[in-house]
């Protein structure tokens, strides 16, 4: 079966295939399909040029694409880390974001533990025992917690 829809497509059925994939991504994005699609059009290209070729049958295509894909995959994961670093590092980190500011307590450190607010929101601090209304400075941040010392 395979072979038939090579032989009737001719060449043409890899960049179908490259074109299906390529419109996969778009509508599951996901950013992997791509290079998958690409792989399957690069075989296209080679298929143009040796499709009456005795030796381009559809199982030596079939190895290309499979070689091509996870080789293409893997290249596009190293571009995409390298490239694909943000200008806001702390973007989804809400917490390390507030490493450095200083604040007023809005309630006492007791026992280690108080509240300040930064923003229009209110930070469960751990620190020393110090009063309200006193300046602190965030040292550092484990998700929910605000570590602080005074400034």
């Amino acid at each position: 079966m395979i072979a038939r829809i090579a032989a009737e497509l001719g060449p043409w059925s890899w960049w179908v295939i490259g074109m299906v994939l390529l419109a996969a991504e778009l509508a599951a994005p996901g950013f992997f399909l791509v290079w998958i699609g690409i792989a399957a059009i690069v075989v296209g290209a080679v298929s143009l040029l040796f499709w009456d070729s005795a030796f381009w049958v559809w199982q030596l295509q079939a190895i290309l694409f499979a070689v091509l894909a996870v080789a293409a995959t893997f290249v596009g994961r190293k571009l995409t880390r390298e490239h694909g670093t943000s200008d806001e590092p702390f973007l989804n980190q809400r917490g390390a974001s507030l490493v450095g500011r200083t604040a007023t307590l809005a309630e006492p450190i007791l026992e280690g533990r108080g509240r300040i607010r930064l923003d229009d929101t209110q930070w469960q601090v751990m620190g020393p025992d110090l009063p309200v209304g006193a300046r602190v400075k965030v040292v550092s941040s484990n998700g929910r917690d605000l570590t602080v010392e005074e400034a």
